[in-house]
């Protein structure tokens, strides 16, 4: 199967479900789960990840904290806050409503 790399419009909503499953997560983290739970057909670029990130945090939807790892690393790891949550379920009303259009489309045309 290929792996799809263009996730313009998509990548806020999932990465704010991840976080609000998953709790505090590294960049890596969010990537890797992003591809392993979609059998690594979606991919994640490091170019479009932080950038989406630094947004989602000046919007408020996620917060960001420095500390160091198990490992004795520092990493910086991110959260959903309460308007993140809200957000993300806006977008997934939103996402619901597109594929189920898109959907009839492809049943009806």
């Amino acid at each position: 199967m290929p792996r799809y790399d263009s996730l313009h419009g998509t990548l806020p909503m999932l990465v704010l479900k991840i976080l609000a499953r998953r709790g505090r997560l590294h960049g890596y983290a969010i990537t890797t789960h992003v591809e392993g739970m979609s059998s690594e057909v979606l991919r994640v670029e490091e170019g479009s990840l932080y950038p989406a990130l630094h947004r989602m945090e000046e919007a408020g939807w996620v917060r960001a904290r420095w500390r160091v790892t198990e490992r004795k690393r520092r990493a910086r790891l991110y959260e959903i806050t309460p308007r993140g949550r809200r957000q993300l379920e806006a977008e997934e009303v939103r996402w619901r409503a597109v594929t189920s259009a898109v959907g009839h489309i492809l049943k009806h045309a």
